[in-house]
């Protein structure tokens, strides 16, 4: 079996990533999971969270709101918005949490309050002020 395997990380914006990695922290919307070389075939949806990417030329975190994954022989990942952690700055989280709580308004006036679609925006709000704590950026501005 390998020591690597091919990630490639894309968003609508850019082609983020594209090398040889050990492994990659996905934070998925069923619970975290860690792909490595011989990983079963999955395809999973991405939470908004740090995604960790563990290569031999070094480690780096890309911040994603939302995608898939799909492992298979490689990992790609398609993601709604990413950048390298190092580039997100309080002012754009500001403006990621903006869409969220915009998001989440207008489906809680669409649905009126129906659990399903009202409850996922909650959760989507929810999970992007966590990642925000998490990396340390304040979502009371």
């Amino acid at each position: 079996m390998a020591n690597t395997m091919q990630f490639d990380l894309v968003s609508p914006e850019r082609r983020l990533a594209s090398l040889e990695v050990s492994a990659v922290q996905i934070p998925g919307a069923d619970g975290d999971l860690t792909a490595m070389p011989g990983h079963a075939p999955v395809i999973t949806n991405l939470r908004p969270g740090i995604l960790k990417v563990e290569a031999p030329s070094g480690n780096t975190d890309y911040v994603v709101t939302g995608g898939f994954a799909e492992m298979g022989e490689g990992l790609s990942v398609l993601a709604e918005r990413a950048l390298p952690l190092d580039e997100l700055s309080q002012d754009a989280f500001d403006e990621i949490l903006e869409e969220a709580k915009s998001m989440y308004k207008r489906v809680e006036e669409e649905f009126q309050n129906q659990p399903g679609p009202v409850d996922d925006a909650a959760k989507l709000l929810s999970d992007m002020v966590a990642m925000g704590e998490q990396i340390g950026l304040n979502a009371n501005k």
